[in-house]
């Protein structure tokens, strides 16, 4: 499984963007996807998680009820909505992937996830 994010950008204090992450080599279907975050001098952090099924979970502090993931598989293609963003939501967004059974599970842990893109910057602005 390879992974491409895109979608990142400057943008405003309040504003929004919308990532992809896009898969090749595997069906997308087969993966749960996390999303994660690294601002400059912090760890890697985990944004939420959406399963196989489309559920989404294991927000991030601050997240929940500002971003939000979907999928389509069809197009082998995961989004993460971003909306009130502020100027902490700075980082390098990265996508990951691996292989579960269940339709339901989301692993909560960097360490979960085999396949990782290479990451897309978002600057908020204040």
């Amino acid at each position: 499984l390879q992974l491409v994010e895109s979608g990142g950008d400057l943008v405003q204090s309040g504003g929004s963007l919308r990532l992809s992450c896009t898969a090749s080599g595997s069906s997308l279907d087969q993966y749960p996807i996390g999303w994660f975050r690294q601002a400059p001098g912090k760890s890697r952090e985990m944004v939420l998680c959406i399963n196989r099924s489309g559920g989404v979970s294991n927000y991030g502090d601050g997240v929940k009820g500002r971003f939000t993931s979907s999928r389509d598989d069809a197009k082998n293609t995961v989004y993460l909505q971003m909306n009130s963003l502020q100027p902490g939501d700075t980082a390098v967004y990265y996508c990951a992937g691996d292989q579960y059974f269940s339709t339901t599970y989301c692993p909560a842990a960097v360490g979960a996830f085999g396949s990782w893109g290479q990451g897309t910057q978002v600057t908020v602005s204040s």
